[in-house]
């Protein structure tokens, strides 16, 4: 076999461009383009590259067999707010997209876009912000209601913000602030899951870069609502044997998972996934030495459970690069996305069904 080398740094250029992306769930045509490009200058012999009705984005890999056809899976969308409200004071009341931690992006700088494509810069606020005014500020709850953008416009009045051409409905991005570190770290919002389309990204170009095919014909699906709970639920080109999600490895108290290694989640706020493909990715990482933990997740599920809640019926797994601070302003390393992007092709190339 070819001398197999992970492309570590065209999977991180990648991410950090996907990063810059806005694509909060609703509105991922950007990122998908993007992707879609990514992939298509890898110029695969008998790769297809289709976008389905509903946005998502389906690669098919040719295999050395078809007997038991096999889905990678990730998601490109991200959390988001819609604009909800233009209140009488000209900001905007929003409607979270996804399980917003309003704690996490309170002053994150944002950018509201029209539905003519006008964009307007702003910041996610609490209602009554300044400390000098209100003595509550530091206690007062952060929810839905008591948040608002506040507008880098002359705006103070409903009207005025309507001039601009901002209405109900519009998408507001929140700045992704992506930075690399010297010592390996990778920061920034919504490397849930964008990290996890990289890792699969650097898989591909790994074996076209080695002139190999994958064991079995593949179909990857870069889904566009999981935040939403539906992404990977519906688009597959053929019957599947097996799917592996790619998603996070959720660190914290109690939690296994850490950014150094692949996490392999052995079950999630969706059940326990498939005991064979579970061991048999852990089997991977253990024979090629590569550093992985297993976990639960609690209060999460992936792309995974959403295929088996439509009537799914291949096997199903999942893993990813662990994550740092989940849903707010997240890290993971170097080391991680490594370590995630080496199991994905050694996972292809298994030969065993």
């Amino acid at each position: 076999m070819p001398e197999l080398n992970i492309p570590l740094d065209s999977s991180v250029n990648f991410l950090v461009s996907l990063l810059n992306i806005p694509s909060p769930t609703g509105y991922t045509g950007e990122a998908m383009d993007y992707v879609a490009i990514s992939f298509a200058m890898l110029e695969i012999p008998g790769m297809d590259i289709t976008i389905s009705p509903k946005g998502a984005l389906m690669i098919t890999l040719e295999g050395r067999s078809r007997r038991a056809p096999r889905g990678l899976t990730a998601h490109v969308d991200t959390l988001g707010l819609m604009v909800r409200e233009i209140k009488s004071n000209g900001r905007l009341k929003t409607s979270p997209l996804g399980g917003i931690m309003w704690g996490g992006i309170e002053m994150e700088g944002v950018t509201v876009r029209t539905f003519d494509n006008r964009r307007y810069r702003g910041t996610v606020v609490p209602v009554n912000p300044s400390a000098h005014v209100n003595r509550n500020i530091r206690t007062q709850e952060r929810n839905e209601d008591m948040m608002e953008i506040r507008l880098d416009e002359r705006t103070s009045s409903a009207a005025e913000t309507r001039d601009l051409g901002i209405e109900v409905g519009d998408f507001i991005f929140l700045d992704p602030r992506v930075e690399v570190s010297d010592s390996g770290f990778i920061r920034g919002r919504f490397l849930d899951d964008k990290a996890g389309v990289a890792c699969i990204y650097g898989a591909v170009l790994a074996l076209k870069e080695a002139g190999l095919q994958p064991a079995q014909d593949t179909a990857i699906l870069i889904a566009n609502y999981e935040e939403v709970g539906h992404g990977g639920a519906a688009g597959w080109p053929y019957e599947l044997e097996e799917l592996v999600a790619i998603d996070m490895g959720a660190i914290g108290e109690g939690q296994n998972s850490d950014e150094m290694s692949v996490s392999i989640c052995v079950k999630d706020g969706g059940g326990p996934y498939h005991f064979l493909l579970t061991n048999k990715l852990r089997q991977l990482a253990k024979a090629h030495d590569l550093p992985y933990k297993t976990d639960i997740y609690l209060y999460y599920a992936s792309d995974g459970t959403a295929y088996w809640r439509s009537g799914g019926e291949a096997r199903v797994g999942l893993i990813g690069p662990g994550v740092d601070c989940s849903h707010a302003y997240e890290r993971t390393h170097k080391d991680s996305i490594n370590a995630t992007t080496n199991l994905i092709m050694r996972y292809l190339l298994d030969e065993s069904v």
